[in-house]
């Protein structure tokens, strides 16, 4: 006796494959929603996100206004800022300013004229620099001979040092002006040796040098504000002077009882330090302050950091690294107008936007750069 053993027909097989098509298919579907909700979700932070700094960066922006009006109050009742011991080293706080709600703002002030002046010292300061940092006096001499030979066109090597920039793998030729970066130093000879290790990161050298040697461009740094390394580069300062005097500006040491100090002018302190050295490289007034606001929000946080210049004080490097060249002819009168027409006289409405004494700030802003990175290098 034989068992037949039913089979499913066509209609049973079609209903199955329907089933499977409609299972892929919500499969496509929801694989497709769970990636849109998850786009949704970046797109959605990501606004929010912006939405916070920009709530953020207008407060940091309110603080640095108000600071910089009580540093203005400050400034002109002292005929200028000298120190932070004058009282100015917490505006915020002078103004009583309040933040919105929620939010909390810090400011620090770092006196960027405290530091030597690229753009103004000479070789020799640059060797007593080095020295004063343990390096012996020939290759002192033979690096600040090839960073001089780097910013100043036509310079005249006094040291064994040769730098051959047109050598190199890509050859490049020296700019012939003040660094504008302190990371031109990886492409000094002699010099990237010095300031960065093997891996070609920046060492100790290249942290110690920004610290204490500013790119700006003013005539003399503030005494109130010199590190140890400035007083002994600049003033020829022992270390046991520059240590003093650098105790008496903090209000460390001996004279941790008095509270920090300031001086009026470059020639009092001659009563911390002795006769010996050299105060006359030196002012006692600030030519660049840089600020530094951070505003946070929860976790939540922005910051700010600005760098500005009373009316005379310290200016950005301006000059150009290129070869120079002959000067072009005069434009004629036809070229510089519409028509052929002369050029407009001063103060017409053609020339009103390039009057930038109008607006009548108290400060010249020299650099403004938002979310700095935390370290240096």
């Amino acid at each position: 006796m034989r068992t037949r053993i039913n089979q499913p027909d066509g209609t049973a097989r079609r209903r199955a494959s329907v089933i499977v098509i409609v299972m892929v298919t919500l499969l496509f579907a929801m694989t497709t929603l769970l990636a849109f909700m998850d786009k949704a979700a970046v797109d959605l932070m990501a606004d929010q996100r912006a939405a916070v700094a920009r709530r953020l960066r207008v407060e940091a922006y309110s603080a640095l206004e108000v600071a910089l009006a009580v540093l203005v109050d400050f400034r002109e009742a002292g005929n200028g800022l000298r120190s932070q011991a004058e009282g100015w080293n917490d505006p915020l706080g002078f103004a009583g300013y309040t933040p919105g709600e929620g939010c909390t703002v810090e400011i620090q002030l770092e006196d960027e004229s405290g530091k030597l002046p690229l753009p103004q010292i000479n070789a020799q300061v640059l060797t007593n620099l080095f020295m004063a940092w343990g390096t012996q006096k020939n290759e002192a001499e033979e690096l600040a001979d090839a960073m001089m030979g780097w910013m100043k066109r036509g310079h005249t090597y006094t040291s064994p040092v040769r730098p051959d920039y047109e050598s190199a793998p890509i050859p490049y030729e020296s700019p012939g002006r003040p660094m504008r970066s302190y990371h031109e130093l990886a492409a000094i000879q002699k010099a990237r040796d010095y300031f960065y290790d093997k891996e070609g990161r920046p060492n100790e050298n290249w942290r110690r040098f920004a610290g204490c040697v500013s790119l700006l461009d003013f005539p003399k740094p503030n005494l109130n504000s010199a590190s140890q390394d400035v007083l002994t580069a600049l003033g020829r300062y022992d270390p046991l002077q520059s240590r003093n005097v650098v105790d008496y500006l903090q209000g460390k040491g001996d004279f941790r009882y008095s509270g920090p100090g300031y001086f009026q002018n470059a020639g009092d302190v001659g009563r911390i330090a002795g006769p010996a050295g050299d105060p006359q490289g030196f002012s006692t007034t600030v030519s660049a302050l840089r600020l530094n606001v951070t505003v946070r929000e929860g976790k939540n946080e922005f910051r700010v950091s600005v760098v500005v210049a009373p009316p005379g004080g310290a200016k950005t490097v301006q000059a150009i690294a290129t070869r120079p060249e002959k000067k072009a002819a005069p434009a004629t009168p036809s070229s510089t107008q519409p028509g052929g027409g002369a050029p407009a006289p001063a103060g017409t409405a053609a020339n009103a936007a390039a009057k930038p004494g109008d607006l009548k700030y108290p400060y010249t802003l020299l650099e403004i750069v938002e979310n700095p990175p935390l370290t240096s290098g």
